[in-house]
């Protein structure tokens, strides 16, 4: 039996599809995706400043981007899949308003408490952007598909990593308190800007909400390129938040004793990443995206490794290779996230968002690991023991790609 008999998939087109999709209602895609992600992330340049203001130790804050990370993976498991159900434009709708409304609880947190249940709020409701990427599938035509997805891609990649850019600035010069404000006024204009310019979306299924979060299990069950995509994406995940959740309070710490801007600068070298994404695309079209996946992992594993050379360098040239290694990894972590959703995306065309919904959760899984563990190393054992962490998530995911197996569902 077929799994699209199991989950019962219609064929009729989720929208009208124009010939050419506008180039103001992409921009809109793509923006509403980057600001959505990019909410995930404003906390991490802070840490080192929002801890001291508010009287929490370093393990903590370090609770921060996990109950972010952990929301947005549960968000993707219970909220993403109703995007196949249901209208995305309403769903898109109603959790901009309650990202909004989060956003704001977290800038008017007196303590750790708040803090941690705002942020949980915030991942989940920020999901907004994993309904986005599907709502662009399925608004362009089967010849600019590949296009249009990349283009939304690249803002939602610009999204993850230029907001510690702007979070470190504004951090510095306005206060954390101002960063999350600002973040919801971002928030609410993309929300009156999709009600405005998105259209109704027709859904592909008739499945009841359980139905539809079980249907998850029988994709995840017949086919193994998705197990492999999300177990080897959520690997890379681990490292790639593992650095990123403590680089702040490393460089707030000494020999640097940098602050909120010098830490969310490295967001520029990671943005590099991001530029990765089409052509990453574009390889995978023509060579095959197991290849992409597995070049990609490769460099972000020498990324890593290079970073256990710090102690040989003086304190510039210590920043320096973190700087670099941090496009390293970035790009490396980017190309191979697009040839997996190329691997994911080409299974079953009616099930994307349940599909994109495993892909994410394997892949925020490994993000709030990343966070957790990172920030106990960081406290037990130092910068060492993070890189470590993340070098051998890195090797484990090569593992898994070069582990002899069919690749495509079954």
């Amino acid at each position: 039996m077929s799994s699209i008999q199991h989950t019962h998939i219609r064929s009729t087109p989720q929208v009208d599809v124009p010939a050419q999709l506008p180039s103001r209602l992409l921009v809109l895609l793509a923006a509403g995706a980057g600001f959505a992600v990019a909410s995930l992330y404003y906390s991490q340049p802070m840490l080192g400043v929002l801890g001291e203001d508010i009287g929490a130790s370093v393990r903590a804050v370090g609770m921060v981007p996990m109950a972010t990370q952990l929301g947005y993976a549960l968000g993707i498991l219970l909220l993403a899949p109703l995007g196949d159900r249901f209208d995305r434009r309403r769903i898109i709708l109603i959790k901009a308003a309650v990202l909004t409304v989060a956003l704001l609880l977290a800038g008017a947190a007196p303590g750790i408490g708040v803090l941690l249940a705002a942020s949980l709020v915030i991942g989940l409701s920020a999901t907004m952007a994993q309904d986005i990427v599907p709502a662009a599938a399925a608004l362009a035509s089967e010849q600019h598909r590949g296009k249009v997805v990349g283009t939304v891609m690249t803002g939602l990649l610009l999204g993850i990593l230029l907001s510690r850019v702007v979070s470190g600035f504004v951090a510095e010069h306005f206060g954390w308190r101002g960063m999350f404000i600002g973040a919801a006024a971002s928030i609410a204009l993309v929300g009156v800007a999709s009600w405005r310019g998105l259209p109704r979306f027709k859904a592909t299924t008739h499945l009841s909400y359980g139905a539809l979060l079980s249907s998850l299990g029988k994709l995840v069950k017949h086919h193994p390129a998705l197990r492999r995509a999300a177990l080897a994406q959520g690997l890379l995940s681990v490292g790639f938040s593992a650095f990123w959740s403590t680089l702040a309070v490393m460089l707030h710490a000494a020999p640097f004793h940098l602050g909120s801007a010098a830490a969310g600068a490295f967001g520029l070298a990671g943005a590099a990443g991001a530029l990765a994404a089409p052509l990453a695309g574009r390889v995978a079209d023509r060579k095959g995206p197991e290849l992409v996946t597995r070049l990609g992992i490769v460099l972000v594993t020498l990324s890593f490794a290079a970073m256990a050379l710090a102690p040989v360098f003086s304190v510039n040239g210590q920043l320096w290779l973190l700087a670099l290694a941090a496009i390293g990894f970035d790009l490396g972590v980017q190309a191979t996230l697009v040839a997996h959703q190329s691997i994911v995306y080409s299974i079953e065309p009616g099930a994307r968002s349940r599909l994109n919904a495993v892909l994410f959760v394997g892949m925020f899984v490994g993000m709030a690991a990343g966070a957790a563990l990172g920030s106990l190393l960081l406290a037990q054992w130092g910068w060492i023991a993070v890189i470590s962490l993340a070098a051998a998530a890195s090797l484990s995911a090569l593992a898994v790609r070069m582990w002899p197996g069919k690749n495509r569902s079954k």
